[in-house]
């Protein structure tokens, strides 16, 4: 063995070290594998990218452990998206009153968005608001038109969800879409004297915009959704688990309800201000 190893220009000793390390990489990737599954299992959707946010180990950077899980088949793909859920009304119009804002607390800014889920066929339609410097969704609905009706139980549940704060200055944003102008809709807003905010363009709603791709293909395109009844059960689930489990780095790591419990020990001069950079 020693001619061969000379002859290989090696050496014993070099080969068990190059054998142990294959053996601790192998190690190292069946660990990642397994926390991978895991969360799989829980967020169906979750990306590549934010896994390994969440998966560095020593001397495995983000960078190493997303292309590994790229050539490894954990690569998401992603649904076509076309169906247009917006209709646009110019009876009413309101202002943008969030595009460069600075906020430093919950309850100062909500964006809200209708989005489809096609389901065998048939578009159903999702409605989510959330809080802005959170990123807790605080008000969602499912429905199988797109009549206002849904986006009222959605606002109705973000009061509910909020009835312990004062709400009154808190900015309502939205696109133009007719829902957000119905008349009903639009007296809820006044009658707990939220300011109606409007964009004209879809990434000006973009905290909204986000949250809706979120919920699709980290967690509702993962499941085998099989009618109308379990889409709106696992509606509920996908907001359940992204509140409470679902990190941000933004949020410092934090899950929504994490960080809103958090701040509540920050006096506002101390907390981290967000930008509405739109």
């Amino acid at each position: 063995m020693k001619d061969l190893y000379e002859l290989a220009g090696s050496s014993r000793q070099a080969v068990h070290k190059f054998e142990k390390r294959v053996r601790d990489r192998h190690a190292v990737q069946y660990k990642i594998f397994k926390q991978v599954d895991r969360i799989r299992k829980v967020h169906p959707r979750a990306g590549c990218r934010k896994m390994a946010v969440e998966l560095c180990e020593s001397g495995w950077g983000r960078d190493k452990i997303e292309n590994m899980l790229l050539d490894t088949g954990y690569r998401l793909r992603y649904k076509r998206r076309y169906q247009k859920t917006t209709q646009r009304q110019h009876l009413y119009h309101y202002p943008n009153l969030i595009a460069g804002l600075q906020i430093d607390d919950i309850n100062q800014v909500m964006q809200t968005d209708i989005t489809y889920y096609l389901l065998k066929d048939r578009f159903y339609y999702l409605t989510f608001i959330i809080d802005v410097y959170s990123r807790r969704i605080i008000g969602y609905a499912t429905s199988k038109t797109l009549q206002a009706t849904a986006n009222i139980e959605a606002l109705k549940m973000m009061l509910r969800q909020r009835k312990r704060y004062n709400l009154k200055a808190m900015i309502h944003h939205s696109d133009k879409g007719s829902q957000f102008i119905d008349g009903r809709y639009r007296e809820l807003l006044n009658n707990h004297d939220l300011r109606i905010s409007m964009c004209d363009m879809a990434w000006e709603n973009a905290y909204a915009e986000r949250i809706n791709r979120t919920i699709k293909e980290e967690y509702l395109d993962g499941w085998h959704i099989k009618d109308y009844q379990q889409l709106k059960e696992l509606v509920q689930k996908a907001v359940t688990h992204y509140n409470h489990q679902r990190k941000h780095q933004k949020l410092n790591r934090m899950t929504p309800h994490e960080f809103e419990k958090s701040i509540f020990g920050i006096t506002k001069e101390n907390r981290n201000k967000l930008t509405i950079s739109n």
